[in-house]
């Protein structure tokens, strides 16, 4: 799998131990972490990795890329107190349900439990948008397939610092990805499907197992795809993070697994073909 180390030397002090676990693609979330409807906050417990986080102040220099930001205040619970605009609205369908006040919010470690996080983007030039440093509003979506409802977490800058300015919840089908995710909920648990989801020709890349250092490219076919798909393929609960790109009714999907502490990465590429979308090209 391709490095990925933009956050590792932070990843590794919080999560040294964790492993990117080829087991977990039936992981379910915890009832503490699954999405609700009413914006409730979640369990307000540290763990000793959180604790030593949270006592260190987060450098002045994460606010100029958003991840760098968000991995501190998804472990510092004094931070990401600090970083939320109280009353929080919290918005259903587009209407004002409730605001949650300060002494009212318990810590949302949001993907951190977990060994990976996903993101969706509608083209090769909007997975740059990760390393942007002008990018000053971001949303990101805790997307429940198993319920069909999407909460956003809305962030901007504000006076040069990220802020979590509001809650956004809504069902999948009013998400500007929903035919996507419509289709992904079936294929990350479903062999068969996945089969007939193929390209006549898929494209891989994947290690060399004859040299470290290099990758190998190569063709499968549909029938093939049980003995070379990867061996993580997220169901249940995702997430993505929407750095300011506008999403279409796009016939084009990049689906990335990004690991945590170990900076490993699997990108699916789908293409919509008529109704349907079929996997053309994937990279462990």
């Amino acid at each position: 799998m391709r490095k990925y180390g933009l956050y590792l030397l932070l990843m590794l002090l919080l999560f040294g131990s964790c492993v990117f676990n080829a087991g977990c693609s039936d992981k379910r979330p915890s009832s503490a972490d699954s999405t609700s409807v009413a914006g409730t906050p979640q369990t307000d417990t540290l763990s000793p990795e959180d604790s030593i986080i949270a006592e260190q102040p987060m450098p002045k220099a994460a606010d100029e890329l958003f991840d760098d930001f968000f991995f501190n205040f998804a472990a510092n619970r004094k931070l990401q107190r600090d970083r939320i605009n109280f009353p929080l609205k919290v918005f259903q369908n587009g209407k004002l349900a409730r605001n949650i006040e300060k002494n009212q919010w318990r810590m949302d470690h949001f993907f951190m439990r977990q060994d990976y996080y996903t993101l969706i983007f509608d083209s090769q030039k909007q997975t740059e948008l990760v390393k942007d440093t002008s990018v000053s509003h971001v949303v990101v979506e805790k997307i429940s397939l198993r319920k069909k409802m999407v909460k956003q977490y809305v962030f901007d800058r504000i006076n040069g610092q990220f802020r979590m300015t509001s809650i956004n919840i809504h069902a999948i089908s009013k998400n500007n990805n929903a035919s996507f995710l419509k289709f992904y909920e079936r294929f990350a648990t479903d062999t068969a499907f996945q089969i007939r989801s193929m390209a006549n020709e898929v494209t891989f890349t994947s290690p060399n197992p004859d040299n470290d250092f290099e990758n190998q490219t190569g063709v499968i076919l549909p029938e093939q795809w049980p003995f070379f798909k990867p061996a993580l393929i997220p169901s249940g609960e995702i997430y993505n993070i929407i750095y300011g790109q506008t999403y279409k009714e796009s016939n084009y999907k990049i689906f990335i697994i990004r690991g945590i502490a170990n900076g490993q990465e699997i990108d699916f590429t789908f293409r919509r073909h008529g109704k349907r979308w079929k996997l053309t090209k994937f990279t462990t």
